[in-house]
């Protein structure tokens, strides 16, 4: 049968995703002496907090039944992508960005790791969606993703003004 996951642990590899991001953030905004840059960074790193939060808030208000057993996929799509997330195969989510930083990337360095990690959270919120309960915000999950695509956003455009 393979692994199966609750929505408790699915929310708990989101968590930890938004950790990893702020880790991220918070380092790289500490390595650098641009103002500007910093300024950018903190605020990615206290979106990135608020979105823990939100999850906490959604792991906090599962039942007993959700913390034990997962709807069920009849295609198995949604446990064959966590299962592939939970092997290292799509991301590896346990893994901490930020030990990876060494003081001396450059802020298009940054932004690139930083766009990675974006757009495997996004696709990663956008596997999850259907196989949270509606009742605990689905739609919070789909506002976070927009959120997220957000920073793609404003992490391509700033990753282009620094290259021109």
């Amino acid at each position: 049968m393979g692994i199966v996951f609750n929505a408790e642990e699915i929310l708990e590899i989101a968590e930890q995703i938004e950790r990893n991001g702020q880790n991220f953030y918070k380092k790289a905004a500490e390595n650098s002496t641009v103002e500007e840059h910093k300024k950018l960074l903190n605020d990615l790193y206290e979106m990135e907090v608020q979105h823990e939060k939100t999850f906490a808030e959604m792991k906090a208000g599962l039942d007993s039944k959700e913390r034990e057993s997962r709807d069920m996929d009849p295609q198995d799509q949604g446990a064959a992508y966590l299962r592939a997330v939970a092997d290292g195969h799509v991301f590896e989510y346990k893994r901490d960005p930020s030990l990876e930083l060494t003081g001396d990337e450059t802020m298009e360095e940054i932004l690139g790791t930083a766009l990675g990690m974006e757009k495997e959270s996004v696709v990663f919120y956008t596997g999850i969606k259907d196989m949270v309960p509606e009742r605990l915000g689905t739609a919070r999950i789909s506002e976070i993703i927009k959120e997220e695509l957000s920073h793609i956003t404003l992490i391509s455009k700033l990753l282009v003004n620094l290259k021109s």
